[in-house]
């Protein structure tokens, strides 16, 4: 009894030994990976290359799950284009915005408070941390590209695949529209309230939140991925609560002006009409 289950991929669809083998070997690929990029910031002197990488972490770590299954499968495919379109064009976007313009305010911040311990501290407490987060994210598509069954795909990853598409648009029009708006020096100081940034404050941030609950609807369809729903659940804890929406609008209220009244007519996140606002 027991040999059959594991040959017919067991009973929520791994095959035999291989769920957690994909675990293992993605949480050594995430590990191995922060560990160089923490030495490259410690040769160049800049921790901000983790956020460049962030993307391109998700990507290596599919790719290596993926390489582990048997066989080409429809879904691992999918799962694979869809994390790498994401994630490359976030890790290229990032490092055309950030590279040549110093390290960011916030590791400076925490240089300056740890002196000489920054380094050492940096690998657990930034390049450590984001390693553990890129791995829970990337939970379902770990779990999905070792499952057997089902091999075909349905309208739970079609419904996902259009989330997906949704969230892509966001994010990379968001970002294009918000450079071409920094990049007008008559623009400088001014508040961006045009193009999808009319809808919601954070466009970027809602792209991100659709792009991984996609992916985690394409996982769905198998028995192993329904369990990585943490991914995306964390990704939206992180987005709305810690170091998205909630870190980015600690601060920058004084440093635009206007920005106040451009809270009270614009939705924070999920996308909406503007709200009319009663002039003082």
């Amino acid at each position: 009894m027991g040999t059959l289950a594991a040959r017919s991929g067991g009973p929520i669809g791994w095959g035999e030994g291989r769920g957690p083998a994909v675990l293992i070997v993605a949480a050594g690929v995430v590990a191995g990976l922060m560990v160089l990029t923490w030495v490259v910031s410690l040769l160049v002197h800049d921790a901000s290359i983790v956020d460049i990488i962030w993307g391109a972490a998700f990507v290596v770590v599919t790719a290596a799950v993926a390489a582990l299954a048997d066989g080409v499968g429809a879904r691992r495919v999918l799962l694979l284009v869809m994390v790498a379109v994401w994630g490359l064009r976030l890790s290229g976007y990032l490092a055309r915005r950030n590279l040549g313009h110093g390290e960011d305010y916030r590791y400076q911040a925490m240089r300056k408070r740890y002196g000489e311990r920054f380094g050492l501290i940096s690998l657990v407490v930034v390049f450590g941390l984001q390693g553990v987060l890129v791995w829970v994210v990337s939970l379902p598509v770990q779990l999905a590209v070792s499952a057997d069954r089902p091999a075909g795909l349905g309208p739970l990853a079609a419904l996902g695949v259009l989330l997906w598409l949704v969230g892509l648009f966001f994010e990379a029009v968001g970002d294009a529209q918000l450079a071409r708006f920094k990049a007008d020096p008559a623009n400088q100081g001014q508040v961006m309230d045009q193009g999808l940034w009319r809808l919601t404050r954070h466009p970027n941030y809602f792209g991100d939140f659709c792009v991984w609950w996609g992916i985690f609807l394409v996982a769905a369809e198998t028995g192993p991925g329904r369990f990585g729903v943490i991914g995306p659940l964390v990704m939206s804890f992180l987005l709305l609560r810690v170091s998205g929406v909630a870190m980015l609008e600690k601060t920058i209220g004084k440093r635009r002006p206007g920005y106040a009244e451009y809270v009270a007519r614009t939705s924070a996140f999920f996308p909406r009409p503007p709200k009319a606002v009663p002039a003082d």
